[in-house]
């Protein structure tokens, strides 16, 4: 049996998440006391006893959710579970960052550091109101990458997160987005609705956000992963350190190729996926890419529960 553990994206953030795991396991409340230091503020406050829009800004969320996925982790490792069980790693997104500070590429610090850079970067990057994100269901990748390109009309529209068989989303210019909404209903899409995000992630608009995490990275050591990365942009293992950095500037850009990651990983031998942090969308996504593959979720002291036995 192969397992492959995997980390949540933006979107999986609630406030109190954590919170338990910290309250159960010395090692996990180190995490949040970590972050907060690289950062220089309480981000462990905002996260337990905050207002969710204050959490869900871009800048907050992406550290955040790092923050409980590896104190997750250091809880697991605490009842026995290591990192090199899984035969690969992976994240949706800003989760690449976390599946990098769990595989000893990335300290924990770097990774906070570096997601906040990343989530003001990507705000910036686009004016407010310009850009929009929006899901369309029911639709294969082929068929979405149709849909935008006819929806661009001259602007950038552009297909930006493929999750799982059924369900693509498209990225960037406001007007393009709503086009490519109508255009998908037309084509027979289950449901295509505007996505409540701040920025258009993952397309080419994110470019001066992409130049902004080439200089951040360029500042940091990587090291070469304990478990192979199954990166977002490539959909397929990798381990130097130097094509992980070039990688992670290419992502800001680049679609979050996951539906084809996970088939990687199933085809490679992988049964079991191990969802760490927040919430259990990349299970629910897991489910419908690799037919008859297992999922877990552990992001509670119960979700560890029989890993003591």
């Amino acid at each position: 049996m192969s397992r492959a553990f995997v980390f949540p994206g933006q979107g999986a953030q609630t406030i109190g998440m954590g919170q338990a795991l910290a309250e159960a396991y010395p090692a996990a409340l180190a995490v949040f006391q970590e972050v907060d230091e690289a950062l220089g503020e309480k981000l462990s406050a905002l996260i337990w006893d905050g207002d969710i829009a204050d959490l869900t800004l871009t800048a907050n969320a992406q550290p955040a959710l790092m923050a409980t996925s590896l104190a997750a982790l250091r809880a697991m490792e605490a009842e026995g579970v290591s990192i090199t069980d899984a035969a690969f790693v992976a994240g949706h997104s800003l989760g690449e960052y976390s599946a990098l500070a769990a595989s000893g590429s990335l300290t924990i610090a770097d990774a906070a550091r570096l997601l906040r850079i990343r989530g003001q970067a990507m705000q910036a990057a686009v004016p407010v109101g310009q850009g929009a994100m929006a899901a369309l269901l029911g639709l294969d990748f082929a068929t979405v990458v149709d849909v935008a390109a006819e929806a661009a009309q001259g602007q950038v529209c552009q297909a930006a997160n493929d999750n799982d068989p059924a369900q693509v989303v498209v990225s960037g210019h406001k007007d393009a987005v709503e086009r490519a909404v109508e255009i998908a209903k037309e084509r027979g899409a289950r449901r295509a609705m505007l996505l409540p995000v701040s920025a258009p992630f993952h397309c080419a608009l994110m470019q001066p956000a992409a130049d902004r995490m080439a200089e951040a990275l360029a500042d940091v050591a990587l090291q070469a992963p304990k478990v192979p990365l199954v990166a977002n942009v490539r959909a397929e293992a990798v381990q130097n350190p130097e094509e992980i950095r070039k990688l992670l500037i290419a992502q800001v850009t680049g679609s979050v190729r996951w539906r084809e990651s996970v088939a990687w990983m199933s085809e490679n031998g992988v049964t079991e996926f191990w969802e760490i942090g927040a919430g259990k969308a990349l299970s629910g996504m897991v489910k419908r890419i690799a037919k008859g593959a297992e999922t877990r979720n552990f992001g509670t002291p119960q979700d560890l529960a029989d890993l003591k036995a």
